[in-house]
């Protein structure tokens, strides 16, 4: 019997006080509804004018400082310059004003002592308050007044106002729970942000044959190949089994490709002289923005294209040749087929490259993050543990991250997010994060963000326009056990805009038809997810602020999907004895001599330790099998446990319209269609999966449970 998990391990829920409490029915009215309103002190310091010179030489390099209480922030400052911009935002949370008069004071940056211009006196009682939509608080002029209260010389321009988390300024403000933190780099990593993941593509490169090859020695019989290379992704085709100046290989190389696209396709034919020797008989460089693009299986025009010797780079003089060999290829990029970079057990986005295939949307996904408690100390500061946490949350291609809350094992983000829905068979991941970047981090081998923990929801598991509110345990995978790093305060809600369309999305392929009707290998789906996944967080990395390799590798799972279409022909030929079966003629060497190896085994060291992690890994493959049939249970167990309630509904409204049919219709009817049904002949049949195949596939496991 399955012992029942700890209780700090359970979900709990939880009834926060969302949207100030503003609640009209079951639906909360306000724009941030799904998060607990948390009030600032909002100042926008926009410029100054006519300010006066104070240094010797007559030159004024200003600079404003927001103080509040024993909380300070500062602009940037401007070198030689009367009348300088600033248009900062500073945030000063009501929870933590110790203070009730604000002063913003404008000073002179020296190299031995800043020099006082003036200042600005705010009482806080007097402050407006306002509230999104409204239009943003126009800014105004005020004089500065000396350290007397006196006039003095210079004006500033501000804007001062109590708002929430809901302003606009609020992602892009310096707050005053980050006052420790200063540089504009470590700034700009505690922010707010949303990401977009590149458009990706897959590229299929078919080569059919190379014509009028020219090799060194052409005394031997040359054995070609074709090594194709973009970006850091390299593949090659087998040796021509035509030894001869005018191979032939018709192989498919697959690659990933984003947009835009900055990298050209470069291939080289290439002959293998010797064991470790390849001499380049010749190469191209294909720019991928005039490469064909289809939607579909139909396929595109061949192409031949000029082998050179050396590819011309932009500026420099091309070499006229006389003769040139050539390649003959087939090349498209494929808009029919959906992207891997995720596990189909949790994928967030199902759906084609090709904008023109997507169905419409079925709804909105609504996330508040609105807090923790409990955290671990990530790392030591000043001789104590601390944790600077943010939330990394990704469905579909739309990434955000939380802004970081400096110093906290009980951090409060509360900030909403919100997702369109194309398929309620999805999942969304938010992943915790402990910032490493804010002292140094960011110098070669600085520290990487270590991961806290992460929580995946299935949206087929939700119901419709309510309002989900639980804290979720943050589990982490140690050597030693499983350990509870903390717990994360969500709000979800899943809002239907589409009832029918959504629940004819339960009858379609989980997959884009391609994936049906020209199926990808096993192996082929394992090499292109791994480089999908490089590719998505190389571009992540290279956004500002980035998002790096350790916020967007957390969702990367392991798991593919298992693709099975019926043959549409039927076989010509007699049972026989079939090599490929036992794959006897493709073993390895090493396989064979394993097999006829003496028991206890007579094999050095080296070799049984290779052999072993051979085993492991074929074991790992058996527990993958073992693993997908635990699957179907959970799926036809979540079928009559009410966990995805749409289905179930299906289901049961199926069983009711078929008991009648059955009670209508006579048995002998019922068998005679269902065997016509069966066996009827391959023509007729497609290579789509069946409707209750797509429905069961679509039925929740418990795989996105698993850490």
């Amino acid at each position: 019997m399955q012992r029942p998990p700890p209780e700090d391990f359970l979900l709990k829920e939880t009834k926060p006080h969302l949207g100030g409490g503003k609640v009209s029915g079951d639906k909360l009215t306000s724009t941030y509804d799904l998060v607990e309103q948390m009030q600032y002190l909002y100042v926008r310091v926009v410029k100054a004018k006519d300010l006066p010179s104070k240094d010797v030489t007559g030159s004024c390099d200003p600079y404003a400082e927001v103080k509040l209480g024993n909380y300070k922030g500062t602009t940037r400052h401007f070198e030689k310059k009367t009348n300088p911009e600033w248009n900062q935002v500073f945030a000063f949370s009501k929870d933590r004003l110790q203070a009730s008069v604000l002063e913003v004071t404008v000073k002179d940056k020296d190299v031995v002592k800043d020099d006082f211009i003036g200042r600005v006196w705010f009482d806080l009682n007097e402050v407006p308050k306002r509230v999104p939509p409204d239009s943003p608080l126009a800014p105004q002029w005020y004089r500065l007044e000396d350290r007397k209260g006196d006039k003095a010389k210079g004006e500033l321009m501000l804007a001062v106002w109590m708002g929430t988390q809901a302003d606009e300024a609020f992602p892009e403000a310096w707050h005053s729970d980050a006052a420790t933190v200063s540089g504009t780099d470590a700034l700009a990593n505690i922010r707010s942000k949303v990401y977009l993941s590149p458009k990706l593509w897959y590229l299929r490169v078919n080569v059919i044959e190379a014509q009028d090859l020219q090799p060194t020695d052409k005394g031997r019989y040359p054995e070609v190949f074709v090594k194709a290379i973009l970006g850091n992704q390299a593949l090659r085709t087998r040796i021509s089994q035509s030894r001869s100046i005018n191979p032939m290989w018709n192989e498919d190389l697959m690659f990933v490709a984003a947009e835009p696209f900055e990298e050209p396709l470069i291939l080289s034919v290439e002959d293998r002289v010797a064991p470790n020797k390849d001499e380049v008989l010749g190469r191209c460089a294909i720019p991928l923005q005039y490469v064909d693009r289809r939607l579909d299986h139909k396929p595109v025009n061949t192409r031949w294209f000029n082998l050179e010797r050396h590819i011309v780079i932009e500026g420099e003089k091309k070499k006229e040749t006389k003769f040139a060999s050539r390649i003959h290829m087939r090349i498209c990029l494929e808009g029919g087929y959906h992207v891997l970079d995720e596990s189909t057990h949790y994928s967030s986005d199902l759906r084609p490259t090709a904008k023109q295939l997507w169905k419409s949307g079925i709804g909105v996904l609504e996330l508040g993050i609105l807090n923790a408690q409990g955290l671990m100390p990530m790392k030591t500061k000043d001789g104590r543990g601390t944790t600077d946490a943010y939330c990394v949350a990704k469905y579909g291609q739309k990434w955000v991250r939380t802004r970081t809350i400096i110093d906290s094992f009980m951090p409060r983000w509360n900030e909403q997010y919100t997702w369109e829905v194309f398929d309620p068979c999805t999942v969304i991941t938010i992943g915790v994060f402990d910032n490493c970047h804010l002292h140094g981090g960011d110098k070669a081998g600085g520290a990487k963000d270590a991961r806290i923990g992460k929580v995946r929801i299935r949206l087929s598991t939700l119901e419709t326009d309510r309002v989900y509110t639980h804290s979720y345990p943050l589990l982490v995978l140690h050597p030693n056990g499983v350990k509870k790093m903390g717990e994360i305060h969500l709000a979800v809600r899943f809002t239907c805009s589409s009832l029918l369309n959504m629940m004819h999305m339960y009858s379609q392929p989980l997959l884009p038809k391609m994936h049906y009707i020209h199926p990808l290998t096993v192996s082929q789906l394992e090499s292109l997810r791994h480089q999908a996944t490089q590719i998505v967080s190389m571009r992540l990395i290279r956004a500002e602020p980035p998002l790096r390799k350790e916020g967007s590798g957390i969702y990367a799972g392991c798991g593919f999907p298992h693709v099975e279409y019926e043959k549409k022909w039927r076989p010509r030929h007699p049972p026989h004895m079939d090599t490929r079966l036992s794959h006897a003629d493709s073993a390895h060497p090493d396989e064979l001599d394993e097999e006829f190896d003496t028991f206890p085994t007579s094999r050095p060291s080296d070799i049984i330790r290779m052999r072993y992690d051979r085993l492991r890994s074929i074991a790992g493959r058996i527990q993958t099998v073992v693993g997908d049939l635990a699957t179907q249970g959970e799926r036809f167990q979540s079928l009559l446990s009410w966990r995805d309630p749409r289905a179930t509904s299906l289901f049961v409204i199926f069983c009711l319209a078929a008991a009648i049919v059955l009670y209508v219709t006579p048995f002998q009817v019922v068998a005679l269609l269902s065997g016509i049904y069966v066996l009827r002949h391959p023509r007729f049949r497609h290579k789509l999966p069946s409707v209750p195949l797509n429905f069961f596939r679509r039925l929740p496991a418990r795989t996105d449970c698993m850490l």
